[in-house]
């Protein structure tokens, strides 16, 4: 007997950030196919898929932030409640699609008995049933080795560039510590600009806590652009920017993947000398997280390529022309 099939595509939303998902589908020209996610009385997740995925490629999208009242371990915990119903359902292959990964920053131990959660978090993944993780601009790099199978390790380096290409040609891409460099590197590269570094160093036991020290480059009379993965508290950022107007700069900027904006991070990034706060919404932004510095690029265009690479078998780097690796 011969049997000759076809692939169909599904794609679930979790519910830290469904407008991304819809807006991945709407490149894709798919659907979002429902998930009934729902809460019992007690707290505990449902689910319940509303079409067969038996034989299907599924792809759960679930961004690992808070959002209305339910914290980050509530987003990783429904994203593998939503692995596990796709794979008790017979979905063929399952990719878990993070743009931000949950605990990316406990990469190693940094102090005794620490625990090493971004590897937890690849395994509660493994367990659940992904066949495949797809996430942006990882905070290491090495936790793509956290997970047994492929790992699509995107960059949102192409939309940023996009932008920030019509900042002129005064511009210097700065890296706000040493352990960023290679990455605004890159980015001073793509841009054809000059390279500078901020020197910090990290307050010995105290968790978001920074100090700016001096800057490595030429600043004065220029348009600085500070490069990160993300902004949490803000911080690093913020001191960074004041150093940097300090030594003379013209304007700064700054430019991130991921916005967590924690705490006191609006009201810091506000009142902060920086122009312009251009993140991506890897991450929702409810408008308690909004202020008129801030401009939200779209990813969707860059993770629906991606999907489309996976769905058809074809290469994920050369839609990065394998900028994503280096």
């Amino acid at each position: 007997m011969e049997v000759v099939t076809t692939k169909t595509l599904h794609i679930f939303a979790g519910r830290h950030n469904r407008e991304l998902t819809e807006a991945i589908a709407l490149n894709l020209g798919v659907g979002v196919t429902e998930a009934h996610l729902s809460q019992f009385a007690n707290s505990e997740t449902h689910c319940r898929f509303a079409e067969s995925v038996r034989g299907s490629d599924v792809f759960i999208v679930q961004s690992h932030g808070a959002l209305d009242g339910r914290s980050v371990n509530d987003a990783i915990f429904e994203h593998l409640i939503m692995v596990d119903a796709a794979r008790r359902a017979s979905a063929k292959r399952i990719t878990a699609v993070m743009p931000f990964y949950g605990y990316g920053r406990q990469d190693r131990k940094s102090e005794g008995r620490e625990p090493i959660t971004a590897r937890l978090i690849a395994d509660l993944f493994d367990a659940a049933g992904a066949s495949r993780l797809v996430s942006i601009d990882l905070h290491s790099g090495q936790i793509q080795g956290f997970f047994n199978g492929p790992v699509d390790h995107l960059t949102a380096m192409p939309v940023l560039v996009n932008h920030l290409r019509s900042y002129g040609d005064n511009l210097v891409v700065v890296s706000p510590d040493a352990g960023r460099v290679k990455v605004a590197e890159r980015y001073a590269q793509q841009l054809h600009a000059d390279l500078a570094i901020v020197h910090k160093r990290r307050l010995k036991g105290l968790k978001n806590a920074v100090e700016a020290k001096d800057v490595v480059g030429e600043v004065e009379g220029r348009d600085c652009v500070l490069i990160d993965d993300m902004i949490d508290t803000a911080g690093t950022i913020c001191s960074a920017a004041e150093l940097l107007v300090e030594r003379g700069a013209r304007s700064v900027s700054a430019a991130a993947t991921h916005g967590v904006f924690s705490g006191p991070a609006v009201d810091r990034l506000k009142n902060s000398v920086l122009d312009k706060v251009i993140v991506t919404d890897t991450l929702p932004m409810p408008p308690e997280k909004q202020f008129d510095k801030l401009i939200v690029l779209s990813v969707a265009p860059l993770i629906a390529d991606a999907i489309r690479a996976v769905f058809e078998d074809t290469s994920v780097s050369r839609i990065f022309d394998g900028q994503n690796h280096s």
